[in-house]
């Protein structure tokens, strides 16, 4: 479980990279990638939040 929390945190710059991690073209497309769908699904949920506390 340690492990996703990291890969999120990775994803979000919050928390440095591994500086021997693997680096190509397709292995940043795919974190750019979860890096926006991360984002949108909190935009999402704070989205329902909101709506939920204005009932």
């Amino acid at each position: 479980m340690k492990s996703i929390w990291r890969q999120i945190l990775q994803y979000l710059y919050i928390r440095k990279r591994d500086p021997n991690a693997p680096v190509n073209t397709n292995i940043k497309l795919m974190h750019g990638m979860n890096r926006i769908s991360i984002i949108l699904f909190l935009i999402a949920i704070i989205i329902l939040i909101i709506k939920l506390i204005r009932r």
